[in-house]
């Protein structure tokens, strides 16, 4: 049997290629595997390429590792394609999408997956993915996308809509992040914690959260989760993120029974509730971390650029197991050894409280046949009304991007809960209005101000 050929678009995301890199190496299965470096950014695919190679060393594997500044000719003949980049980058893409809304007073704390951050990386980032998808069609129409790029729903929602044959997954680390988060406010092993979760990406939540006991019985860990936050114990303080403990997500557990699988910086920023003008407590008290995503890229380009020039002259490189699921996917795709994990999907009949056609996050079943979606049913009422409320703004982003309608930009603003709660609708048009003048040169062709004044 060949070894397994893997495709990485975006390789210049260096950090987060050394981790999957690392994890598929670790495995017997995967690592002799033939690796594809794909990169815009020569500098940085160069960096790349080095770490890659010292990982091989390391371990002592027959991994080869080959660069590619064309897409298609890195495809060729893949077997999986991990897919982890961003357009326009943080600079200008990212301050950008911060910056402008707070000219209106619109304030968030991510910006990457929901709210007019979410939606404008969105137009920004699927016409990209849509070239994948054409390039995989032509040269590697079998393989497995393991797509990690934000904004996850939209991203797999508008794969799905437009190229229904290519076999992909939105993969996010959230669900399992979440149950070693809780591990730690337990004080019980993660080993030992069962559960089950459903929803949307970055909106799912603990259907179930158990423990399970020597005897094999397990317990509803709810009430203890209830019984912490009520008394002050949880969340303990987050020695890994100080910034951003986890107030909102227990917050929002008293109000609606069950915890949710992403973070509290990023929930605050999906419904209306926490971060609002003139509301200096609510930010107080629920330590709601305004503008967190542009200090983490800040923190992590200069701690990337100090690991660079260390890797320069180092003749190998630490490896840590990461928490994510590519090198698990790959692994049973490749021995049938079946395994589950937390995949974003089509919905097609899997959660029957929200729309056909929709992403959404469900355990999946992985082994030679791939990713096999798990069947949920109807999620409890008042976690179905909440996720729609997102989902009317991805489903509007991705028709914007299916009809080449610049007015479903507008629309999916409209709709989205933080942004309406905060700014009337003459302020939403000339928020979207700015935002498309200051991302005209990454956006496509169709959704450019210019070309409609032109027309004019």
């Amino acid at each position: 049997m060949p070894n397994p050929k893997i495709t990485f678009i975006g390789a210049g995301s260096t950090v987060f290629m050394k981790n999957i890199v690392g994890d598929v190496l670790q495995r017997p299965a995967l690592a002799d595997a033939r690796i594809a470096l794909m990169d815009i950014n020569p500098q940085r695919l160069e960096e790349s390429a080095v770490i890659a190679g010292k990982l091989v060393q390391t371990l002592g594997t027959k991994a080869t590792i080959e660069t590619f500044a064309d897409q298609r000719r890195a495809l060729e003949g893949a077997d999986f394609v991990v897919v982890c980049f961003q357009i326009g980058g943080y600079d200008p893409c990212t301050i950008t999408d911060f910056e402008v809304p707070k000219k209106f007073g619109l304030r968030q704390t991510i910006a990457d997956t929901l709210g007019i951050g979410g939606i404008m990386r969105g137009i920004r980032t699927v016409p990209h993915l849509w070239s994948i998808c054409e390039d995989m069609l032509a040269v590697c129409p079998e393989a497995i996308m393991l797509q990690y790029v934000n904004p996850m729903a939209i991203n797999t929602w508008a794969i799905a809509a437009k190229y229904p044959t290519i076999r992909q997954v939105g993969l996010c680390h959230s669900v399992q992040g979440t149950a070693n988060e809780l591990s730690r406010d337990l004080g019980i092993p993660v080993s030992q914690m069962r559960y089950k979760a459903a929803g949307i990406n970055h909106m799912a939540f603990y259907l179930k959260f158990e423990q399970e006991l020597p005897d094999g019985t397990t317990r509803d860990l709810y009430p203890e989760l209830h019984a912490g936050y009520r008394e002050g114990r949880f969340p303990r303080k987050n020695h890994w993120n100080p910034r951003c403990p986890n107030k909102v997500r227990y917050e929002m557990m008293t109000r609606l029974g069950y915890f949710v699988t992403e973070s509290s910086e990023h929930f605050a920023e999906y419904v209306p509730w926490f971060i609002k003008e003139g509301r200096e407590d609510l930010i107080e008290k629920f330590s709601i971390p305004l503008d967190e995503y542009p200090k983490r890229c800040i923190e992590q380009i200069a701690r990337w650029k100090a690991e660079a020039e260390r890797y320069k002259t180092a003749n190998t490189v630490e490896i840590r197991e990461s928490h994510e699921y590519a090198s698990e996917i790959m692994n049973s795709r490749w021995t049938g050894q079946p395994s589950v994990i937390y995949g974003n999907v089509r919905n097609d009949g899997l959660i029957t409280s929200l729309p056909d056609g929709c992403a959404v996050e469900v355990p999946c079943l992985v082994d030679h046949n791939g990713i096999q979606p798990t069947y949920v049913g109807d999620l409890p009422p008042q976690l179905t009304a909440l996720i729609r409320t997102n989902i009317n703004v991805q489903e509007l982003t991705v028709q914007a991007l299916l009809t080449e309608n610049r007015e479903h930009i507008y629309h999916a603003a409209m709709m989205d809960p933080h942004t309406g709660a905060e700014l009337d609708l003459d302020q939403i048009w000339a928020l979207v209005d700015d935002l498309l003048v200051a991302h005209d040169q990454w956006l496509p062709e169709w959704a450019r101000v210019g070309n409609k004044i032109a027309a004019e």
